[in-house]
Protein backbone atom coordinates (compact mmCIF):
# COMPACT_ATOMS: atom_id res chain seq x y z
CA UNK A 1 0.00 0.00 0.00
CA UNK A 2 1.37 3.38 -0.95
CA UNK A 3 1.97 6.08 1.64
CA UNK A 4 -0.65 8.24 -0.09
CA UNK A 5 -3.30 5.49 0.14
CA UNK A 6 -2.44 4.87 3.80
CA UNK A 7 -2.79 8.60 4.48
CA UNK A 8 -6.25 8.65 2.84
CA UNK A 9 -7.41 5.62 4.82
CA UNK A 10 -6.15 7.08 8.08
CA UNK A 11 -7.94 10.36 7.30
CA UNK A 12 -11.20 8.54 6.53
CA UNK A 13 -11.02 6.58 9.78
CA UNK A 14 -10.23 9.76 11.72
CA UNK A 15 -13.40 11.27 10.20
CA UNK A 16 -15.59 8.40 11.42
CA UNK A 17 -15.45 5.98 8.48
CA UNK A 18 -15.90 2.45 9.72
CA UNK A 19 -16.84 -1.11 8.85
CA UNK A 20 -18.77 -3.29 11.28
CA UNK A 21 -19.36 -7.00 10.68
CA UNK A 22 -21.91 -8.93 12.74
CA UNK A 23 -23.84 -12.21 12.49
CA UNK A 24 -27.17 -11.95 10.70
CA UNK A 25 -29.98 -13.27 12.88
CA UNK A 26 -32.11 -15.94 11.24
CA UNK A 27 -31.93 -17.69 7.89
CA UNK A 28 -30.83 -15.87 4.73
CA UNK A 29 -32.06 -17.27 1.43
CA UNK A 30 -30.96 -16.01 -2.00
CA UNK A 31 -32.97 -16.99 -5.06
CA UNK A 32 -32.41 -16.37 -8.74
CA UNK A 33 -34.74 -17.44 -11.55
CA UNK A 34 -36.86 -19.37 -9.05
CA UNK A 35 -33.95 -21.41 -7.68
CA UNK A 36 -32.35 -21.18 -4.26
CA UNK A 37 -28.69 -20.40 -4.93
CA UNK A 38 -27.69 -19.84 -1.31
CA UNK A 39 -29.22 -20.42 2.11
CA UNK A 40 -27.53 -19.95 5.44
CA UNK A 41 -27.98 -19.62 9.17
CA UNK A 42 -24.37 -18.36 9.33
CA UNK A 43 -24.59 -15.18 7.26
CA UNK A 44 -22.82 -11.98 8.24
CA UNK A 45 -23.97 -8.38 7.79
CA UNK A 46 -21.39 -5.78 6.86
CA UNK A 47 -22.28 -2.19 7.66
CA UNK A 48 -19.99 0.37 6.06
CA UNK A 49 -20.16 4.14 6.39
CA UNK A 50 -22.09 5.72 3.47
CA UNK A 51 -23.16 2.32 2.06
CA UNK A 52 -26.22 0.12 2.44
CA UNK A 53 -25.75 -3.00 4.59
CA UNK A 54 -24.48 -6.04 2.65
CA UNK A 55 -25.23 -9.64 3.58
CA UNK A 56 -22.36 -12.11 3.15
CA UNK A 57 -23.07 -15.86 3.02
CA UNK A 58 -20.45 -18.58 3.62
CA UNK A 59 -19.37 -20.15 0.34
CA UNK A 60 -20.19 -23.61 1.76
CA UNK A 61 -23.85 -22.55 1.98
CA UNK A 62 -24.08 -21.55 -1.71
CA UNK A 63 -24.67 -23.57 -4.85
CA UNK A 64 -21.29 -22.90 -6.45
CA UNK A 65 -22.29 -25.07 -9.44
CA UNK A 66 -24.44 -22.12 -10.58
CA UNK A 67 -21.48 -19.72 -10.44
CA UNK A 68 -18.60 -19.24 -12.86
CA UNK A 69 -15.55 -17.24 -11.78
CA UNK A 70 -15.16 -14.16 -13.96
CA UNK A 71 -12.05 -12.16 -14.76
CA UNK A 72 -13.51 -9.03 -13.14
CA UNK A 73 -11.80 -7.78 -9.97
CA UNK A 74 -11.97 -4.71 -7.77
CA UNK A 75 -10.18 -3.28 -4.78
CA UNK A 76 -11.51 -1.58 -1.66
CA UNK A 77 -8.93 -0.06 0.68
CA UNK A 78 -11.17 -0.99 3.63
CA UNK A 79 -11.80 -4.64 2.68
CA UNK A 80 -9.16 -5.70 0.15
CA UNK A 81 -9.29 -7.33 -3.29
CA UNK A 82 -12.62 -8.72 -4.50
CA UNK A 83 -13.07 -11.52 -7.00
CA UNK A 84 -16.31 -11.99 -8.92
CA UNK A 85 -18.56 -14.76 -10.16
CA UNK A 86 -21.32 -14.77 -12.77
CA UNK A 87 -24.52 -16.69 -12.13
CA UNK A 88 -25.23 -19.26 -14.83
CA UNK A 89 -28.50 -21.06 -15.61
CA UNK A 90 -28.28 -22.70 -19.02
CA UNK A 91 -27.84 -19.91 -21.57
CA UNK A 92 -28.83 -17.21 -19.05
CA UNK A 93 -26.09 -15.36 -17.17
CA UNK A 94 -25.99 -12.60 -14.59
CA UNK A 95 -22.51 -11.20 -15.14
CA UNK A 96 -20.42 -10.40 -12.06
CA UNK A 97 -23.47 -10.79 -9.81
CA UNK A 98 -21.53 -12.33 -6.91
CA UNK A 99 -18.37 -11.10 -5.23
CA UNK A 100 -16.06 -12.34 -2.54
CA UNK A 101 -13.15 -10.98 -0.52
CA UNK A 102 -11.29 -14.28 -0.37
CA UNK A 103 -8.37 -12.85 1.62
CA UNK A 104 -9.61 -9.53 3.02
CA UNK A 105 -7.49 -7.17 5.05
CA UNK A 106 -7.41 -8.07 8.77
CA UNK A 107 -10.09 -5.51 9.71
CA UNK A 108 -12.55 -7.28 7.39
CA UNK A 109 -11.55 -10.87 8.21
CA UNK A 110 -15.14 -11.72 9.20
CA UNK A 111 -16.18 -11.90 5.54
CA UNK A 112 -13.34 -14.15 4.35
CA UNK A 113 -14.74 -17.10 2.39
CA UNK A 114 -18.18 -15.44 2.12
CA UNK A 115 -20.17 -14.34 -0.93
CA UNK A 116 -22.26 -11.21 -1.50
CA UNK A 117 -24.84 -10.74 -4.23
CA UNK A 118 -25.12 -7.69 -6.49
CA UNK A 119 -28.87 -7.49 -6.81
CA UNK A 120 -28.90 -5.10 -9.80
CA UNK A 121 -26.84 -7.58 -11.85
CA UNK A 122 -29.28 -10.36 -10.96
CA UNK A 123 -32.19 -8.46 -12.54
CA UNK A 124 -35.83 -8.77 -11.59
CA UNK A 125 -35.61 -12.54 -11.10
CA UNK A 126 -33.80 -12.48 -7.76
CA UNK A 127 -34.73 -12.39 -4.11
CA UNK A 128 -32.87 -12.12 -0.84
CA UNK A 129 -34.92 -13.05 2.20
CA UNK A 130 -33.98 -12.91 5.84
CA UNK A 131 -36.27 -15.07 7.94
CA UNK A 132 -36.34 -14.36 11.66
CA UNK A 133 -38.81 -15.88 14.10
CA UNK A 134 -40.88 -17.27 11.23
CA UNK A 135 -41.42 -13.92 9.46
CA UNK A 136 -39.73 -13.45 6.07
CA UNK A 137 -38.60 -9.99 5.05
CA UNK A 138 -37.33 -9.35 1.53
CA UNK A 139 -34.24 -7.16 1.44
CA UNK A 140 -33.04 -5.33 -1.65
Amino acid sequence: MSNEMKRKIDAAIANGYRIDIAPCAGVVRVTWRGQVIAQSKRAMVLNETRHNPVIYIPREDANMAMMARSSHASHCPFKGDASYFSLVDGATRAENAVWSYETPIPEAAGIAGHLAFYTKAMGASFGIEVETLGAAVTTL
